[in-house]
């Protein structure tokens, strides 16, 4: 995948509009300690059934460590999206990603 392509398994993708308003959803949610970060801890959030909602990074290398997640999502009748960016969603809950 080059720079600013999303493979196309990252589906549903929200648009501009909707990432705006889940990443400041999430802000929210982190300010308050809401929000769980990760695969592994989204896994568990589901299982347990504490997930609300899952929000995934559609430029995730390699993609597939998320790919269990929308199964799950429908098992459990969670609902989930992609948005683009994971730097901005790392950003968005308060973790700081290195570049490179």
């Amino acid at each position: 995948m080059g720079e600013g392509e999303v493979n196309p398994k990252a589906f549903p993708l929200a648009d501009a509009t909707l990432t705006q308003k889940l990443l400041n959803l999430v802000q929210q949610a982190s300010n308050y300690q809401q929000i769980k970060k990760g695969a592994n801890e989204a896994t568990k959030a589901l299982n347990r059934g504490m997930a609300e909602m899952i929000i995934m990074a559609a430029d995730t290398e390699p993609l597939e460590i998320l790919l269990h997640l929308p199964l799950l999502c429908e098992d459990k009748n969670v609902p989930y999206v992609f948005v683009r960016s994971r730097t901005a969603l790392g950003r968005a809950c308060g973790r700081h990603t290195r570049s490179g």
